[in-house]
């Protein structure tokens, strides 16, 4: 049987081989969400309607999701309801300047996909490579862009944007978005999208990742480590994640 690995799960792994056993192998819940990842998933949902040129009322349908997404939570989710109130204004802000700074930024471009999954054999091995990639745009000079929504508060330092485990998402969406579609990684350009719950101004900015041999040569590096370890069913705690991790000093991990 095929199996698959998703960027996610990969972070999951690089957090704490451990930590990646008790939630993926022995099924124990993780994070469960709240009122930031109900924010995120309405905003993302609108981000996805207007990049199709649906008509439709975006702050009315803002509100909508994030009323179901809140919802949708486990019921020992504790959520504020100030918080929720101020999310509420925040996402209305926000909205009104997705698509100016997107034209802004890329000038004429053609939606090719939204929400595209991705299920790409990984040379090797027996697992496939699992993703959804938020938008994929073809610019007038041909080139591709793979760009991910991501909510936030003011933005993200430079130590966030320098990353690697956070650009690496992008740099293994460029590398199998590539593959499954036989498209040459150098006409592919990654980008996050941020979009800024409390600016004051500059309520969306891009950030440019840059996904080279080198760096793509890093994270294709790390995922077959991940996959090596996970498939002879080594999980080593890692230590330097315990007091971070919501199973430190609990029944099932001491």
């Amino acid at each position: 049987m095929q199996q698959h690995i998703s960027y996610s799960e990969l972070k999951d792994w690089k957090y704490c081989p451990y930590y990646h056993k008790l939630t993926r192998v022995d099924g124990l819940s993780g994070f469960k969400g709240n009122e930031y990842t109900a924010f995120g998933t309405a905003i993302h949902s609108v981000c996805e309607r207007k990049m199709l040129n649906e008509q439709f009322d975006a702050d009315e349908y803002f509100l909508s999701e994030f009323d179901k997404n809140l919802a949708a939570l486990d019921d020992d989710v504790a959520t504020s309801e100030k918080l929720v109130e101020q999310m509420c204004i925040q996402g209305a802000t926000i909205l009104p300047h997705i698509e100016p700074v997107i034209r802004e930024k890329f000038g004429n471009f053609k939606v090719v996909s939204t929400e595209e999954k991705l299920m790409v054999p990984i040379d090797g091995t027996n697992f496939n490579f699992k993703g959804y990639i938020d938008l994929v745009i073809r610019t007038d000079d041909g080139r591709y862009h793979v760009i991910d929504w991501k909510t936030c508060s003011w933005g993200w330092d430079m130590r966030k944007r320098n990353d690697p485990m956070v650009t690496y998402q992008l740099t293994l969406y460029k590398k199998f978005f590539a593959i499954k579609h036989n498209i040459d990684p150098a006409n592919i350009e990654t980008h996050f999208a941020l979009l800024k719950r409390t600016a004051k101004k500059n309520q969306v900015e891009f950030v440019d990742v840059s996904s080279g041999t080198i760096k793509t040569n890093n994270a294709t590096k790390l995922l077959m480590l991940a996959l090596g370890n996970i498939e002879k069913q080594k999980a080593i705690k890692n230590r330097l994640s315990c007091k971070s991790c919501q199973f430190y000093k609990t029944e099932h991990c001491t």
